[in-house]
């Protein structure tokens, strides 16, 4: 056992601050990321102060106002019932981005837990957590999802994340299994071994920070996906319910009058757009941020040596 393995395994355990700043410093440094946080924040802001701005329910109609165009009173229009578009679109989307963080969460961390075990433990441990995943992967989970969601109607959208989620972790869990099985032939992961640190200490402390960056960018793509399940799902009647709201919901109704009266359809679209965009833009960042095998300058020497081309 080298010393630089025994070092290396002290240094894990001891989980130093600088490695924060460094990853803080490295996205602070990214233009796309600090951006798409920005874009994020706003929505999410939107998303829970927006059902304050205004005085309309989303629920609740106007029957004065009748697929009335963006004014003054209703600031993006009314639909066929007469109900307010911007309390609609602003409760719809605060539920997708629910549903899909809950969902990111939820599937990331199964992911984790199976893949790190299967490529850690090995054994029996390993043949049966993928004979899991080599099964769950048989069931085609759009239709699955379909076919049981209507079933559980009285359950809540909570039933329907959990579905979400138990459909959406293989493919990762599969990779960190792989990354894992490389991983524990490390000499870090066997001095930590050596100095008796305990298994499920060592993947905490050892795999998955060599793995975040692959699970930073696995999660961001994951939300985006789970807000588009959920508003594909959702327009064909398979996801949130009426009398509540969703994106999925809100271009489900408007897709059929958008030549018409586009406000009942662009505003949601919009923002799911905008959302998955700024999504990815902040994984991108968090994945060089959180990379342990980036160089601190890397990516201004980057720049400097682009530069230094551009002029020669």
């Amino acid at each position: 056992m080298s010393a630089e393995a025994m070092e290396q395994a002290v240094a894990a355990e001891r989980a130093p601050a600088g490695r924060v700043r460094l990853a803080a410093g490295r996205l602070a440094g990214s233009r796309g990321a600090l951006t798409g946080v920005v874009v994020l924040a706003l929505l999410f802001l939107l998303a829970f102060v927006g059902p304050y701005l205004t005085p309309w329910d989303y629920a609740t109609p106007d029957y004065t106002a009748l697929r009335q165009p963006p004014s003054g009173q209703h600031w993006f229009g009314t639909n066929g019932l007469g109900q307010d578009v911007f309390a609609q679109t602003v409760r719809g989307l605060q539920k997708s981005l629910v549903i899909g963080l809950l969902v990111a969460v939820l599937s990331t961390g199964l992911a984790s837990l199976v893949g790190a075990c299967a490529g850690y433990f090995g054994g029996w441990t390993d043949r049966v957590l993928t004979f899991l995943v080599d099964l769950m992967l048989i069931f085609p989970a759009f239709l699955v999802i379909a076919v049981i969601s209507p079933r559980l109607r009285g359950s809540g959208w909570i039933a329907f994340v959990v579905l979400l989620a138990v459909f959406n972790w293989m493919i990762t869990a599969r990779v960190i299994r792989s990354m894992t099985r490389s991983l524990r032939e490390r000499e870090f992961v066997a001095a930590a071994r050596f100095m008796g640190v305990a298994p499920f200490r060592i993947i905490w402390r050892h795999i998955l920070p060599n793995v975040s960056s692959f699970l930073i960018i696995d999660a961001t793509i994951t939300v985006g996906g789970a807000v588009m399940s959920e508003a594909a799902l959702s327009y064909f009647g398979f996801g949130v319910r009426p009398p509540d709201v969703s994106l999925g919901t809100l271009l489900a109704a408007g897709a059929g009058d958008a030549p018409v009266f586009p406000w009942l359809f662009y505003f949601a679209a919009g923002l799911l757009v905008l959302f998955v965009l700024a999504v990815n833009l902040v994984g991108d960042g968090l994945r060089d941020a959180l990379d342990p095998t980036a160089a601190p300058g890397r990516r201004a020497r980057k720049t400097a040596n682009s530069s230094r081309r551009s002029t020669s």
